[in-house]
């Protein structure tokens, strides 16, 4: 699930529209988008809009003239270089060695040891980490399932092989693949499972792994956001025939552009690392098709070095999300995340729910409310994959309903968790949407 994780903020404290009422129009383009063809599921009745003629106390939001909580805005997102990343590229540029090479196995070799797995190998970025595992085991013509709620590299790769996707609805309180929706879902073609440790939340990877033993499938873990996650104590890259990883620069670390596969398998990181590098093992002696998907040292250098920060960085995340959780818990109509048992949430994302009946607003509506006060927010995601066009145009990949992914794509919102937050500003971020809320349920 490689992917840009935080789309641009929907607004800012320093753009107010003019006082007067805030439609839901957003908010019904996107069911309209999602509902199901056909579908005689009981409208739910309008979302009223928000007039502080008629609502008084709107008029305390920024979004209606009122005083911001934040001045600057509060990012989503915040991407640090420092001395120790410079110090190494420079390094690695005055060595003249700028492909991979040695700086690359070191990274490697250091991932692999972090992330409890025998083997680390680097690639170029966290699609094409999916697209080599998805090469090796996954032949054209077959079928992987992946969860219909996640970015699509996970399933447009599995289609790029050519394979076949299948989609699974996810689990509303962790956003996880929904084994249940799964089981009816399989072929006989089936051949991998592919779940989603999503926005830093591990999986129940018991229950995966004894259901892909059941019925024969190999499990590949996409672990794009979920960097030193841990489950049961162990960390997730010892897990599966095989884990990836993204170094987006949104992501918990980064290398700039990056990405990495993880396997405890002697013959899969071998046959793994000769697709990476054009199918060679001999220098011009091709004896697989294969890719340029190699990193760079540069990038690895960049890497080794957030490597050695993202412990700290990681815990930082936690300590933030565990304070939004503290100081939002029990307000009606958001539901704050929470984490898969057995797991360690890393919070690549802190990503509440919304239910727009009890708060008196759409989440599209809320958003722009919190910009307002000074909060950036972002979506993730604002589609399902079976309401993407690329996938219900083909009429070999199945887009049924996914009641909840599709429920999720009206409702869920991401807050600022990373690490560079100070106290200040993560009480300021749960003030404003304190002040949100109160605000758009009062009648």
């Amino acid at each position: 699930m490689s992917s840009p994780a935080t789309p641009a903020p929907t607004g800012t404290a320093a753009s107010k529209p003019p006082l007067h009422s805030i439609d839901s129009a957003a908010s019904a383009s996107m069911a309209a988008a999602v509902a199901p063809a056909g579908s005689h599921d009981p409208v739910a009745p309008p979302i009223p809009a928000l007039d502080p003629e008629r609502r008084p106390a709107l008029r305390k939001l920024a979004l209606f003239g009122g005083t911001p909580v934040a001045v600057p805005t509060i990012q989503v997102v915040s991407v640090r270089m420092g001395d120790d990343e410079i110090d190494a590229v420079a390094a690695v540029l005055r060595s003249g060695r700028l492909a991979q090479g040695a700086v690359v196995k070191e990274f490697e070799a250091a991932f692999a040891d972090q992330t409890g797995a025998r083997h680390a190998i680097a690639c170029s970025n966290g699609t094409t980490a999916l697209q080599l595992v998805y090469q090796v085991l996954l032949k054209a013509g077959e079928s992987a399932v992946t969860p219909g709620w996640t970015f699509i590299a996970t399933a447009s790769m599995i289609r790029a092989r050519p394979a076949r996707p299948i989609f699974g609805d996810v689990l509303e309180e962790s956003f996880n693949l929904d084994l249940a929706s799964v089981a009816p879902r399989l072929r006989e073609d089936t051949r991998l499972l592919v779940p989603v440790h999503l926005y830093g939340n591990p999986a129940d990877i018991d229950c995966i792994d004894a259901f892909a033993a059941r019925r024969g499938l190999s499990v590949v873990y996409d672990a794009a956001q979920s960097h030193l996650a841990t489950y049961r104590g162990r960390p997730i890259g010892a897990y599966g025939a095989a884990t990836t990883y993204s170094f987006y620069p949104t992501k918990n670390m980064t290398t700039a552009e990056g990405g990495m596969v993880t396997t405890n398998d002697d013959g899969l990181a071998d046959e793994l690392r000769v697709v990476r590098d054009h199918g060679m093992r001999v220098r011009y002696l091709h004896e697989t098709l294969g890719f340029n998907y190699r990193m760079t040292d540069i990038f690895a250098a960049i890497g080794l070095a957030q490597l050695r920060r993202l412990p700290q960085w990681t815990a930082r995340r936690q300590e933030n999300a565990a304070a939004l959780t503290r100081r939002l818990a029990g307000v009606p109509g958001i539901a704050t995340p929470t984490a898969e048992a057995h797991a360690s949430h890393v919070y690549h994302l802190y990503t509440l729910r919304l239910d727009p009946a009890t708060l008196g607003c759409d989440r599209d509506t809320f958003a722009r409310a919190l910009n307002a006060e000074g909060v950036a927010t972002a979506v993730h995601y604002p589609r399902p994959l079976n309401r993407q066009p690329v996938f219900m145009a083909d009429p070999e990949v199945d887009c049924a309903p996914l009641p909840v992914a599709e429920r999720l794509a009206e409702s869920v919102l991401s807050l600022p968790v990373h690490p560079h937050l100070g106290d200040a500003e993560v009480a300021a971020v749960a003030e404003a949407v304190l002040k949100v809320a109160e605000a758009v349920r009062a009648r």
